[in-house]
């Protein structure tokens, strides 16, 4: 069993699980393929789909309201080092799911870390920065910029 003391901050661990939740099934197996021998893993939960409410708030600051529903999918899975993984993706794709909860509980093995950190972690970032780059870059090109002008007496 492994030590239950998390040798990460829990910072690291948030930002891995946003790159992962964001990771498309294809892109996460790729890559982890790519680390060679990995350890297995087994459900221990899911992979679930349901709806959570999504909440907004007016201006980004204002008072909340309800937005709408959204479909989310969760996994639970261990691995065979005996650490426990989470996920939670949007929408329904029970695979992506999986893979990320399987990251996720690789990712907590520090001898696993720095191989999963540089070989899957860092370059899905980096592609999900290019394309949030890019798509920033094209509406940007149709942004309209607005003076108020005075009247001169």
């Amino acid at each position: 069993m492994p030590d239950p003391t998390p040798t990460f901050e829990v910072s690291d661990r948030q930002r891995w699980m946003a790159v992962l939740a964001r990771a498309a099934a294809d892109d996460l197996s790729a890559r982890l393929q790519a680390c060679g021998a990995l350890p297995g893993w087994r459900r221990l939960r899911g992979p679930d789909s349901g709806l959570v409410m999504v909440r907004g708030r007016i201006g980004g600051g204002g008072a909340p309201f309800n937005l709408g529903e959204m479909t989310v999918t969760r996994c639970t899975v261990r691995s065979e080092c005996g650490f426990t993984g989470h996920a939670y993706v949007a929408g329904r794709d029970d695979r992506r799911a999986e893979l990320a909860a399987a990251a996720d509980a690789m990712l907590q093995d520090p001898q696993l870390r720095p191989l999963l950190e540089r070989s899957v972690i860092h370059p899905l970032a980096a592609a999900q920065n290019e394309r949030r780059s890019a798509l920033s870059a094209r509406a940007a090109a149709t942004r309209v910029q607005f003076f108020a002008m005075q009247k001169m007496r």
